[in-house]
């Protein structure tokens, strides 16, 4: 059960989102975003030890707002192997040091993340603790996914897609719209909040089958 203090952090997601987002091969913007949080959902880590968020974080600094889709693992000390997933450090106020990352990059995420396409794993509320979000819906019906390492392709049409071992392609959407994607096996997506206060929901991940 992941447990949500209020409390300080120093720099905040978004400040480290400002900086980090401009970076990636996705991003739609031409200089630095101005961005609020516009919704999202977490998953529990069964051991308790890494914090697992789905953010939408809305810039609205061009023309029309982009809404942008981050997986984050907050853990509490350097990943292994992952400096080119880290997104930034911050101070916490009760937890201390955290290092976060570029979920994709975290074995944890991806694990529960398809745990989450299969049902076994139930999202949890972004900003309230021990509460599931039964607005994050969910359908797969195929064979059971395998956990292995998994190739990743960055995308620069909104996405990242990554192989897992037996071919099938996990499709994390980077950007988000209200259309649904075609000709796929599986999916979650889940509401956030536009720009004129409506809710609408995208899809934040998808699964096509060999």
């Amino acid at each position: 059960m992941a447990i949500i203090h209020n409390t300080t952090l120093k720099p905040t997601k978004l400040e480290l989102l400002t900086t980090w987002l401009p970076t990636r091969p996705w991003y739609a913007g031409s200089g630095a975003p101005e961005l609020t949080k516009a919704g999202g959902f977490r998953l529990d880590d069964p051991e308790g030890e890494v914090g697992i968020e789905f953010m939408v974080a809305l810039d609205t600094s061009g023309p029309e707002p982009v809404a942008y889709h981050v997986p984050l693992t907050y853990r509490a000390a350097p990943l292994p192997g992952a400096d080119h997933a880290l997104v930034g450090t911050m101070e916490h106020g009760v937890l201390g040091p955290r290092w976060a990352y570029d979920g994709l990059h975290d074995t944890v995420l991806r694990t529960e993340l398809l745990a989450l396409f299969e049902g076994r794993a139930q999202a949890m509320a972004q900003s309230i603790s021990d509460t599931p979000d039964h607005e994050v819906a969910h359908s797969y019906a195929g064979p059971a996914l395998p956990t292995g390492p998994a190739e990743i392709t960055e995308d620069r049409d909104g996405g990242t897609d990554l192989t897992l071992p037996d071919g099938t392609l996990l499709r994390v959407h980077r950007t988000l719209s209200a259309a649904a994607p075609e000709g796929v096996s599986g999916q979650v997506s889940a509401p956030w909040n536009a720009p004129d206060g409506t809710r609408v929901r995208s899809v934040f991940a998808s699964l096509r089958t060999p």
